[in-house]
């Protein structure tokens, strides 16, 4: 490809030695005698335009160029996401825990919310809430030493880069790909094993459900437990607030189970995320991270270990609140981020999800909770136990007319039971591919 234009050069290269043999060696190189600085110059830029010339224009040309545009988002998004911390805790799983003033949480970044401060917890809880309820009190990861956040700071996950650049997009970084709720309709990868209440108003949900460690095997998936409180129709106003646990090593780069939040006022589109990755939630408590690891965690035939979630919509101010573990409050969802939901919720769901992504043209193993049928029961299936709704008087309910559904019952299913210990329970789960789920 140099070859192409290569008089250029000979012109530059026969009138440069002409200028350094004698002043003047013919017509043609009076110029370069007469300037030689000005026309070895000249002969620089004309050789940078041949090789130019020469280089085909493809999209590795304009590479360090996008790349460096997406570095420059990237960077945008950890200035956003990532507050000042008064003290930083070291994570025994690699996590950094930044403790951050509470009144400059992500959350006050939103026009409605900017120069506030976290509201006061409410006086009251759901009537029926009793805390001997929660048996076992799970920890995370970062607070085994003991170290906790200073009283007027919250504990957040510090977003790293590597975070971001392991998004699919780094547009849509903190939030789901639609289909994050189950409808009788297939949900675009997404699978379901749930129980499911609608038919009336409801204000709030609660539950225990054990935490494991199940096996994600594409990068892109996850598998998560959690309870869902919706409104809305299924369609681009689906308002949903949710809670529980989950694997995803896309947004944490590991295999463990963490808490997390999500919310959506649009279904899963523009509005909502996850944890503190945006501007919604607003967190009161210095002690749990959302988003951080879970231990101890259940085990086969072993010991179980489970969380306690509730989620209830504050009569006096309107917030929806949420409680986890032996009653710990962690913050709210402010009702102005709502549509439908900042009046009551037509439909609770519990259970759990994972996503198919079919990359090598089967069913992923991906495994739901334990990873283990329903049917194998306490020990070996995950479960959620001590289901409730709140009504409209802001008092803990049993379930009634509990619908189940498990969209593809070969990979993933569900079966659920009532006794005077667990009241309402369900075990659902399942190991993803096998000789009757292809």
């Amino acid at each position: 490809m140099l070859a192409q234009d290569t008089t250029k050069h000979e012109y530059c290269f026969l009138n440069t030695n002409a200028n350094m043999s004698s002043a003047s060696s013919s017509s043609s190189s009076s110029f370069a005698s007469k300037s030689p600085i000005i026309f070895t110059f000249v002969c620089i830029l004309i050789s940078f335009v041949v090789v130019a010339d020469s280089v085909p224009i493809n999209e590795t040309t304009f590479r360090p160029t996008e790349e460096l545009k997406k570095l420059n988002r990237v960077r945008a998004i950890l200035k956003k996401i990532n507050k000042p911390p008064l003290k930083t805790i070291q994570s025994p799983d690699g996590d950094l825990i930044d403790c951050v003033p509470s009144h400059l949480q992500p959350a006050f970044d939103h026009p409605n919310l900017r120069g506030q401060r976290p509201l006061e917890p409410p006086l009251e809880r759901p009537k029926g809430y009793n805390a001997s309820d929660e048996h076992v009190e799970t920890i995370q990861l970062w607070a085994e030493s003991n170290e906790f956040c200073p009283k007027g700071t919250i504990p957040i996950r510090r977003t790293t880069e590597k975070d971001v650049l392991r998004a699919s997009s780094v547009k849509r970084y903190g939030r789901k790909i639609r289909g994050g709720v189950r409808h009788d309709t297939m949900s675009g990868g997404h699978e379901h094993a749930v129980a499911f209440v609608n038919g009336d108003q409801y204000y709030g949900a609660k539950a225990s459900m054990n935490v494991w460690t199940p096996a994600v095997t594409d990068p892109y998936e996850f598998s998560l437990s959690q309870l869902w409180v919706i409104s809305g129709s299924f369609g681009n106003d689906l308002n949903t607030i949710e809670a529980g646990w989950q694997v995803s090593p896309e947004l944490y780069g590991d295999g463990y189970p963490r808490f997390f939040t999500y919310w959506t006022t649009d279904a899963y589109q523009a509005t909502g995320c996850y944890n503190l990755l945006c501007s919604g939630f607003v967190q009161t408590n210095n002690r749990i991270a959302i988003g951080a690891a879970i231990s101890p965690r259940s085990s086969y035939n072993g010991k179980q270990f489970d969380i306690g979630i509730m989620i209830w919509k504050d009569p006096k101010h309107g917030h929806w609140w949420l409680q986890f573990g032996s009653g710990v409050l962690i913050g709210y969802w402010p009702s102005f981020l709502f549509s439908h939901l900042q009046k009551e919720a037509s439909m609770i769901q519990f259970g759990g999800e994972i996503v198919n992504s079919r990359t090598r043209g089967y069913h992923t193993s991906t495994q739901m909770g334990s990873g283990h049928f329903a049917d194998e029961g306490f020990g070996k299936a995950s479960y959620f136990r001590n289901l409730q709704v709140v009504d409209w008087d802001n008092s803990l309910l049993p379930l009634t007319n509990l619908h189940l559904l498990a969209d593809h019952p070969n990979c993933y299913n569900i079966k659920a039971g009532k006794n005077n210990v667990w009241g309402n329970y369900i075990y659902y789960g399942g190991p993803g591919r096998n000789a009757r789920c292809q």
